[in-house]
């Protein structure tokens, strides 16, 4: 495999659903091109940064590199039909896609609501959702698809009702979700065309919108209507602004954690002496959260844009071009974990980059740390016997997921 090849599996949707292969390509480019050009057929060019160390510099320097306009990659007829809808006011305008001063400000209206103290408070109902997912699985009697009967579901409950929208809702925001992440992979997407994947948006402003009203008019004690009834200078959030606030929380909050609930799962089935390890010593679980975090890596990439010349490891990039943050190379860095490659449930310390880092560290870090604690706290005990019960498969993706399949077989108390 050449730097080249190794490049343009980056913008490969397929290659995220091997990952033996994928991480043989990175950790290459860590090798022997750190900031390597890619030019792969339908994406405009990009730099890949795949060291840990290069990638931080870029996060912290947020003044320099920017998010926008070109906050993740995609391909460049999904950017051209961004930019004729954002001309209708009808695009994306999430935290992602923001710089300071206005991501300060807009991140700051539910900033209060994934703090410690907020998490603290919420930690019984997660308690008591976790038990309920692993009640559930003992009721499939011994054997499931945990990512599509649990993983899926779990997180997606604990963000939708912290935002306060009715149960019912739940599974239109899971199709609605997985459409907008899962528009590279062929069982997921909406259409084949740009036009009809770009309608999931609009699926979901036209739902936000109903809400943003309904919180207007009728003030609640939950997120959606923090949200909804936010100002920044004397003024309202505008309805473009609003839904895609509801859109990032609703979404990432529940995706990514998914993801790491199914493969920090498949990673405790394929090393069963750290289980083991795990189960005898309990005081481990909140290093475990973090490796497998570290070891699935659910966002693969966002992309910043240099709003001024500069290099990067002798690497000139101009003003307006744009470098990709390889997520999963930082985290398998041998410059910075020993023995990367190796899933240690006491990794300590853990420097992984899966929440990012900087100005756009992951707004609901505590809140997915809180969540995996305690499904596996409540799971793990209860495990006799965990084996697989066919393949897994993995989402095909240049963003967000991990695995979508996940067939287990168990003995589990109940």
């Amino acid at each position: 495999m050449t730097a080249e090849h190794a490049g343009l599996m980056l913008a490969d949707p397929v290659a995220y659903t091997d990952e033996t292969r994928l991480h043989q390509a990175l950790a290459l480019l860590r090798r022997e091109d750190p900031v390597h050009l890619v030019r792969s057929p339908g994406y405009r060019p990009f730099y890949a940064v795949t060291r840990h160390a290069d990638i931080m510099r870029i996060e912290r320097d947020n003044a320099l590199w920017l998010s926008a306009p070109r906050p993740h990659l995609l391909r460049s007829d999904h950017e051209d039909l961004a930019r004729e809808h954002a001309a209708d006011g009808v695009v994306l305008k999430t935290l992602v896609h923001m710089d300071d001063p206005q991501h300060r400000v807009v991140r700051a209206i539910a900033a209060d609501w994934f703090r410690p103290k907020a998490m603290r408070a919420m930690e019984t109902r997660i308690q008591e959702l976790a038990r309920r997912y692993v009640d559930r699985m003992a009721a499939y009697g011994g054997e499931c698809d945990f990512a599509t009967q649990v993983a899926v579901h779990y997180p997606l409950y604990v963000i939708l009702s912290l935002l306060g929208l009715p149960e019912s809702d739940f599974p239109r925001m899971l199709k609605l979700t997985q459409e907008l992440f899962g528009g590279d992979d062929q069982e997921n997407r909406r259409g084949g065309s740009s036009e009809e994947q770009f309608s999931v948006l609009l699926d979901f402003f036209a739902y936000f919108q109903e809400l943003t009203a309904a919180r207007r008019a009728h003030p609640t004690d939950d997120l959606a209507s923090a949200i909804a009834n936010a100002t920044v200078d004397g003024k309202p959030l505008d309805d473009l602004e609003t839904a895609s606030y509801y859109v990032i929380i609703a979404t990432a909050g529940h995706d990514t954690t998914s993801s790491t609930v199914a493969g920090g799962l498949h990673a405790l089935i394929e090393h069963p002496g750290q289980r083991a390890r795990l189960l005898e010593n309990p005081g481990l679980l909140p290093l475990a959260v973090d490796e497998m975090i570290r070891w699935v890596t659910p966002v693969k990439q966002f992309m910043r844009t240099a709003s001024a010349d500069t290099s990067l490891r002798g690497v000139p990039i101009r003003a307006g071009e744009s470098v990709l943050l390889s997520y999963p190379s930082a985290n398998r860095d041998e410059e910075v974990f020993a023995d990367p490659f190796t899933f240690d449930v006491g990794r300590d310390p853990n420097r992984h980059l899966a929440f990012g880092f900087g100005v756009h560290y992951c707004l609901g870090a505590a809140l997915a740390r809180m969540e995996l604690r305690a499904l596996f706290a409540e799971l793990l005990p209860r495990l006799d016997d965990i084996e697989l019960a066919g393949r897994p498969e993995w989402t095909a993706t240049t963003f967000v997921g991990g695995i979508k399949r996940l067939p287990i077989r168990y003995k589990l108390r109940t």
